[in-house]
């Protein structure tokens, strides 16, 4: 159970790298560039962990799929990207597929 718990943080991690790389400006401005380095590098430790224990098809999924979903919801909620009630089914779907996969897994 432990690096289930690591792989969810882990895929959260993802979604904070990827928007705070959006927000580098090509990793030209300082802050933002930091923020996605080190998130980046906890994201990465953490998928490596918990592929000590599970699948790693399973885990990169998962991990992708999280940091996927909670990418395009936090645009959505910010603005960045329009939110459309196709798009939000979509992204509920990539949910599921992550459930079904932890539940399978």
């Amino acid at each position: 159970m432990g690096a289930w718990i690591v792989l969810v943080l882990s895929g959260v991690f993802e979604a904070v790298w990827a928007s705070a790389l959006a927000a580098s400006d090509g990793l030209r401005r300082p802050v933002p560039t930091v923020v996605f380095a080190v998130t980046a590098a906890v994201s990465l430790a953490g998928l490596a962990y918990a592929m000590a224990e599970l699948p790693t098809g399973t885990a990169y999924a998962v991990w992708v799929g999280i940091g996927a979903a909670l990418t395009v919801a936090w645009s959505m909620l910010t603005g960045r990207e329009s939110a459309t009630a196709l798009k939000v089914l979509l992204v509920l779907g990539i949910i599921g597929c992550v459930i079904g996969l932890k539940v399978v897994g």
